[in-house]
């Protein structure tokens, strides 16, 4: 999974890359500090690997991973080659789906790219930039298929209506990801690689003192409430804070965290969002060599699961041996879940859970 960190100049794109992936990526208070995408792959915080770890005495425990990529600051003009333009853009083609990083704080030493703070503003500034793109992907695409049609070609008659149909709604400002399209139509689409078609997150980015009642904050609630209505999720952060936890060890961790009132991180936060909005989820293989979490998207069957291991386990996938997590905490012991009947043998149509630990059995 690749996530794309993208925003305006000086909203703390940066300041929170550094945080995830404690790479310490430059950060400065002038626009496009950023200008090659900084690339980092982070462990996805678990305690179900945690648990079974001990409980297995594993050699290896092995967490998901989620790579970022800290997109250099937008302006407006982007997609005319505004800024560093176009460069950032085709950076963006290349992520699954883009954590939106908007300014919710004020700071008189940090300045602003349009000189005032605007969570709403910023936000349709990145939005039209993208949606600009695509309408230009989308026309050329148009004028490629329009003479396909002139043949009579009933497949192309169909995607040229599509494409128009999806060009007006850019045109009316509504990304691709919010036009009600089929599983087919977006399986036509899905080959122009669409900006707006990704996945969006929205981090606000608030300071110390705004964590004490983000609740309340009307900055961030204004970021949540466009998050609901895109169906989305906004996640309410400081990124300064943070790259602080980043640093610590665990107990000055929690006692830092406590001080704020937080009971996970912002970034475990981020982690989960990450997962739930690309539909993805988590099964576990367990033993004493390696306790480990796989990622698979949900609906997954397993024999598709088992390919995530190795392709010879789906090629030649028997049966899967399967329990999930919160069963097995209420045995303690795989042996005492066994002895209880509580793991299962699933074959091929069964579909994968997330907290399933799931031991393959093939033959090649």
């Amino acid at each position: 999974m690749k996530l794309g960190i993208v925003g305006l100049p000086n909203v703390g794109k940066s300041t929170l890359f550094n945080a995830i992936t404690k790479a310490g990526a430059e950060s400065a208070n002038y626009p496009f500090c950023t200008i090659e995408p900084n690339i980092g792959t982070v462990l996805v915080p678990d305690n179900r690997v945690d648990v079974l770890s001990k409980m297995y005495e594993t050699l290896k425990t092995t967490y998901a991973t989620i790579e970022f990529v800290d997109i250099a600051g937008l302006v407006k003009g982007a997609s005319r080659g505004e800024g560093l333009g176009n460069k950032f853009l085709s950076h963006i083609r290349e992520v699954d789906a883009i954590v939106h990083v908007v300014r919710c704080f004020e700071d008189e030493n940090i300045v602003h790219v349009n000189g005032n703070i605007d969570p709403l503003g910023d936000i349709e500034t990145i939005n039209l930039e993208l949606i600009f793109a695509d309408i230009e992907t989308i026309s050329k695409r148009i004028e490629r298929v329009s003479k396909q049609t002139k043949s009579g070609d009933k497949k192309a008659i169909q995607e040229l209506k599509l494409l128009k149909s999806v060009k007006e709604n850019l045109e009316n400002g509504i990304p691709a990801r919010l036009i009600n399209l089929s599983p087919e139509e977006k399986e036509i689409l899905a080959d122009s690689f669409l900006l707006t078609m990704k996945k969006m997150l929205y981090v606000a980015n608030v300071n110390e003192d705004q964590l004490i009642d983000i609740s309340n904050d009307k900055n961030v609630n204004l970021v949540k409430d466009l998050a609901n209505k895109e169906n989305s999720f906004c996640i309410p952060l400081c990124a300064k804070l943070e790259e602080e936890l980043s640093e610590l060890e665990n107990e000055d961790r929690i006692s830092l965290m406590e001080v704020y009132g937080l009971k996970n991180s912002g970034l475990d936060e981020l982690a989960k969002k990450s997962y739930q909005i690309l539909n993805l989820i988590s099964y576990l293989t367990a033993g004493k060599q390696e306790v480990r979490a796989w990622t698979i998207i949900n609906g997954t069957k397993a024999p598709g699961a088992a390919g995530k291991i190795h392709t010879d386990f789906e090629r030649g996938f028997i049966k899967a041996e399967v329990i999930n997590y919160d069963e097995l905490m209420k045995f303690g012991t795989i042996h005492n879940a066994k002895e209880n009947g509580a793991v299962r043998m699933e074959g091929k149509d069964y579909i994968v859970k997330d907290g399933d630990i799931i031991l393959f059995k093939f033959n090649v």
